[in-house]
């Protein structure tokens, strides 16, 4: 098997067998999303001209759960110093590292967004913009968190640190994402927005891995 496929599946059984990891952000995001009616009113167009922008913030955080242990367990257990002194470049690496972290996380919110929407009136003509920015926008925000986790890593409270690095580099992602969505409700057309999402992936995909490699050597040494 291709040793960067290898990687990805490892970590994958890996997040999967962590209950934890993997039950706790969907369930976040969905009582996160469920609390906001509560919070705002059950008043419908208001729920539904909000809807994207809780949906997407309540996704943001819920990929903030597992982030802080995404290098650590390697890191305390030196399965890192195997992995940088691996034939595979590190690079390739994390990125296969956060893809398994990314499908752990991010596919239920692909798959629970829907349900979310409509309990909150989502316009229907909003579902696919919804669907789309979140499968373009949800891997930008693993990426840029793997990186924090890198910059991190080892810190004392480096999960409160991780915290304030990625959430300022989140808000184009949560800009672009919900205005998509919300062009979509109002009859215009989302795909400026959903390209400059599709931007930002390819951009973040092709830097991200690199900035995290070289914060995890910094670690390591």
């Amino acid at each position: 098997m291709n040793p960067v496929l290898q990687i990805f599946w490892q970590n994958l059984r890996l997040q999967l067998k962590q209950s934890s990891d993997l039950v706790a952000p969907i369930a976040f995001f969905g009582i996160a999303t469920m609390l906001a009616p509560l919070g705002i009113g059950p008043e419908p167009n208001l729920l539904s001209r909000l809807a994207p922008g809780m949906i997407w913030i309540a996704a943001l955080l819920s990929t903030q759960l597992a982030l802080d242990r995404l290098f650590q367990r390697d890191y305390e257990d030196g399965s890192l110093d195997l992995l940088a002194l691996a034939p595979v470049p590190l690079e390739l690496a994390m990125l296969a590292k956060t893809a398994a972290h990314w499908v752990a996380t991010g596919v239920p919110v692909l798959i629970a967004a829907p349900l979310l929407g409509l309990m909150l009136g989502l316009d229907g003509g909003s579902y696919g913009a919804l669907e789309l920015s979140l499968l373009l926008g949800t891997p930008i925000l693993s990426l840029i968190g793997a990186f924090g986790a890198a910059v991190t890593l080892g810190a004392r409270r480096g999960g409160a640190l991780l915290a304030v690095l990625v959430l300022p580099l989140y808000v184009p992602v949560l800009i672009f994402a919900t205005s998509a969505v919300g062009a979509a409700g109002e009859g215009l057309s989302p795909w400026p927005h959903l390209l400059l999402l599709g931007s930002m992936l390819a951009a973040v995909v092709a830097l991200a891995p690199f900035a995290a490699a070289a914060a995890l050597r910094n670690a390591l040494e």
